[in-house]
């Protein structure tokens, strides 16, 4: 086990020793000596004290002057983005010892950041390449469904109305109707994603927004026993946001939490402000979302249900982000799940005006 010896005690301990036998030198001079010894004497000692310097310089070059330009070297490098520089004093047991291992270890974290950027870099790029191709062709087969879903919806229209009353066909009609209007939300998804449309923003009660929201909600749930209660706030002041997008947002979220709850349950959405911007929180008493789901929730096209498309969260992910505003989500398997959507009061651009 090696002895840890600070750089100070290391530069000290030669001056030390000549003092301690310069010391001896004179104090046998004045004893013991003649006058010609002590002349010697002195001599030496003068010899001695100009020794002790020289030590001391080199000493202090040694342990500490070559190391810190070594260091300055190393930082140089490091700045011009050579992130394989390490100093060689790393190995010292002392202070200076600590510095060195202190920096390589600095620059190793560096240097495996800048890798995990890197990689992360080209799998986003190579991302919104993919992401950009799947936007083109939802774009078209948009364009090419629409038109006929459209024929297909007005074809359904009149055979319904010269079915006779008591035909069991218009029951059929019906199914196929709610079918047609599926197909159109997803294609409207699909062109939502492909060619988003960029927020209007103005000041607006975010109360009034998350309302809105709530009342569509609540017509879902007429048919199921679930309670949709609204939490406003009186006191939170015009948020700039963009009414119509957001309330498509807190729709999503809260048509996601009535299908999480199989059977009756609660949701509560409530609007406050946190941590410097308004929040509107979206909470359920439903199944809750699989751990390692959760990371994927607001990927395009990722989806757990067995009829959805994966998009209402993706859309739901980008808007907030268009607003400069963010998405956070807790959940517990069994217990439920909660949405929390910021939103800032004013945009930065316009806060900067």
């Amino acid at each position: 086990m090696s002895v840890r010896v600070n750089w100070q005690l290391k530069a000290l301990l030669p001056v030390l020793a000549v003092l301690l036998n310069g010391l001896l030198l004179f104090i046998l001079a004045t004893v013991s000596l003649g006058e010609m010894e002590r002349h010697t004497v002195l001599v030496v000692a003068l010899v001695g004290a100009i020794a002790i310097c020289a030590v001391l310089l080199l000493t202090l070059g040694l342990l500490v002057s070559r190391p810190m330009l070594e260091l300055q070297e190393k930082i140089q490098r490091v700045r011009e983005g050579d992130l394989n520089a390490t100093v060689t004093f790393a190995g010292r047991n002392d202070d200076i010892g600590d510095l060195g291992r202190n920096f390589n270890d600095m620059v190793k974290e560096l240097r495996e950041n800048r890798q995990e950027i890197q990689r992360l870099y080209r799998t986003h790029l190579s991302r919104a390449e993919h992401l950009a191709t799947l936007g083109e062709l939802a774009a078209g087969l948009a364009h090419e469904i629409r038109n006929p879903l459209a024929g297909i919806a007005g074809v359904i229209d009149i055979i319904g109305r010269d079915l006779p009353e008591s035909s069991p066909a218009r029951e059929v009609l019906k199914d196929v109707r709610q079918e047609v209007m599926r197909v159109n939300r997803i294609v409207s998804d699909l062109l939502e994603t492909a060619r988003p449309k960029p927020p209007e923003f103005r000041l607006a009660d975010l109360n009034a927004t998350a309302e809105h929201a709530v009342i569509f909600a609540r017509q879902q749930a007429l048919s199921r026993p679930i309670k949709v209660e609204l939490r406003k706030n009186g006191d939170l002041p015009p948020v700039e946001h963009d009414p119509g997008q957001i309330h498509q947002v807190l729709l999503n979220l809260l048509l996601n939490a009535i299908q999480a709850i199989p059977a009756d349950g609660e949701i509560t959405v409530e609007v406050h402000a946190c941590d410097g911007s308004a929040c509107v929180t979206v909470a359920d008493t439903g199944a809750g979302i699989d751990p390692e789901h959760l990371p994927n929730i607001f990927r395009p096209f990722f989806t757990t249900k067995g009829h959805g498309t994966g998009l209402g969260l993706s859309l739901a992910w980008r808007i907030v982000e268009d607003h400069g505003g963010r998405i956070d989500v807790t959940s517990t398997l069994g217990q439920g799940s909660t949405f929390c959507v910021l939103l800032p009061f004013r945009r930065a651009a316009a806060a900067g005006a």
